[in-house]
């Protein structure tokens, strides 16, 4: 069941048309990626579903409700951490949670949301004082603490270290198994690829693709690439029969590489098992979001 109706949704500023005529549903339960170049329209997207604009056509719809029209019903459902946020810079982190708790009738345990983020012991420390990373763990938190059917990351992971990602990225996956909708608003490919089950791509302000990470990645033809180095001389008459295949590159005499697709892969260890052939230094390189992102993106140039 959709829990978010987007609608041909328009929205201009100055006669300049940011978002137009676009439309997608997010399921219940689902982690749902909002992707695209700056100024695609995505931040513009979710503030019309946040209720914080007024589109200027369409139709949008958070469990059943108009975010705008019916503000007072949304706000208890939706958590929302935006691109850009502050808080008064002597609140301490232990008192914007206590503040935000107080909102809510039935908030989630802040202790043990700081403890998932890494903030325990940053919980006498002034708002001021807390490093980039810091802050955005404390927003994250503070979407998080009313136990929403519903939350909004703008830009989750931006200024996080390698592994406190990796920590917000479980965390995240945990509401998302609790029940908790999630629209990420990112500009990290692997961040969507691993977190999310569908993705929408804005360029332009126009929907241009909608499909699960491995969906898009297969919609754009993206390669499979291995290469190796094989224990005897393999000539381009041997290799010609694999399925798909695409290239064959040959790098300082020896090594191969051969970019075809998955099945091109398969064959051609099939082919180098049957004939008794070693491959040395074996490398597989499959497409990624990353490479559908540069494809698609592209396509507006």
């Amino acid at each position: 069941m959709a829990i978010i109706e987007v609608d041909r949704l328009r929205k201009s500023y100055g006669g300049r048309t940011v978002v137009d005529g676009v439309s997608f549903a997010v399921e219940e339960g689902e982690i749902f990626g909002l992707l695209g170049p700056n100024g695609a329209g995505k931040t513009t997207t979710v503030e019309c579903i946040e209720g914080l604009r007024t589109p200027d056509g369409g139709r949008v719809r958070l469990a059943g409700l108009d975010p705008v029209a019916d503000r007072k019903r949304v706000t208890p459902i939706l958590g929302v951490q935006l691109q850009h946020s502050d808080l008064q810079g002597k609140l301490t982190v232990r008192e914007a949670l206590e503040l935000y708790s107080a909102f809510y009738p039935r908030p989630a345990d802040w202790r043990s949301l700081v403890e998932r983020l890494g903030l325990t012991d940053r919980l006498g420390v002034r708002f001021e004082k807390l490093s980039g990373g810091q802050k955005q763990r404390l927003f994250i938190a503070l979407a998080l603490i009313g136990r929403p059917k519903v939350v909004v990351l703008d830009e989750l992971t931006t200024g996080l270290d390698p592994q406190a990602r990796r920590d917000t990225w479980h965390l995240v996956g945990g509401f998302r198994d609790e029940g908790v909708t999630v629209v990420l608003v990112t500009h990290f490919m692997e961040e969507a690829q691993h977190l999310c089950d569908r993705v929408a791509l804005l360029r332009s302000g126009t929907l241009a693709a909608l499909d699960t990470p491995a969906g898009l990645v297969e919609s754009t033809g993206g390669a499979t690439v291995v290469s190796f180095t094989p224990s005897r001389r393999l000539d381009d008459p041997e290799l010609a029969p694999l399925p798909a295949i695409r290239s064959v590159r040959r790098l300082d005499g020896d090594r191969l590489v051969v970019t075809g697709t998955d099945e091109t892969v398969d064959a051609l260890m099939s082919m180098l098992a049957l004939n008794g052939i070693a491959a040395r230094n074996l490398r597989v390189e499959s497409a990624s979001l990353d490479d559908a992102y540069l494809d698609l993106t592209a396509k507006e140039l």
